[in-house]
């Protein structure tokens, strides 16, 4: 960890307290910079060389937030909005980890540039709460075993979340097709599935 994060008090080991908090939780700070026009998508900016200025909504909420142009959406989420739900595992757009929405499609967030996310809709693991409520997708994987380790449940989570907005009633085999693109190395596939297809029936309720 930086001297940077310790100075700010903030770590991974004191944001994420076990599985329930990677997958469900969240805080969002975010720092203020000069308001400029709602169609920019990015600016450069004469104080900070180098970087650009974009608006980000994010579960909701539009964030202001200097990046620079090479900084994925997965590093922008974890690294200054502290979404750290959204996991970077491969870095490599290969497992699925770092899933989250975009614009209601599942997307591996570290293959996109975070530019390339402004005035697109982002929606992470801890934008499906309602409060405090759980989704019916997260609770769908805690009632049926849809997670061992955990690491991978949010992007597993994200996916089906895209597969129900398409498909609110899909098939077993149209769900093993949309969650082909997420690894889980505990091998709980079976559940995974038995998970979303439970979501969508209560989705149906």
């Amino acid at each position: 960890m930086s001297k940077k994060s310790k100075s700010e008090g903030i770590s991974r080991r004191k944001f994420i307290k076990g599985f329930g908090s990677g997958v469900v939780g969240g805080s969002v700070l975010v720092q203020s910079f000069p308001a400029f026009s709602s169609d920019q998508k990015a600016e450069q900016t004469p104080l900070h060389e180098g970087k650009v200025l974009i608006v980000l909504k994010v579960n909701g909420k539009h964030v202001k937030l200097l990046v620079e142009p090479r900084m994925t959406l997965a590093q922008v989420l974890r690294d200054q909005l502290h979404l750290t739900g959204t996991k970077i595992i491969c870095n490599q757009g290969e497992c699925g980890g770092c899933t989250v929405l975009l614009d209601g499609k599942a997307v591996y967030s570290c293959h996109i540039l975070a530019h390339d996310a402004a005035g697109k809709e982002v929606t992470t693991i801890e934008g499906l709460l309602s409060g405090e409520e759980l989704h019916p997708i997260q609770q769908a994987f805690i009632e049926h075993d849809g997670y061992q380790c955990g690491f991978c449940t949010p992007g597993q989570i994200m996916t089906a979340q895209a597969l129900l907005l398409k498909n609110p009633k899909p098939d077993r085999k149209q769900v093993k097709e949309a969650m082909a693109g997420n690894l889980c190395r505990c091998s709980a596939y079976p559940n995974i599935v038995e998970s979303v297809l439970a979501a969508a029936e209560k989705r149906m309720d």
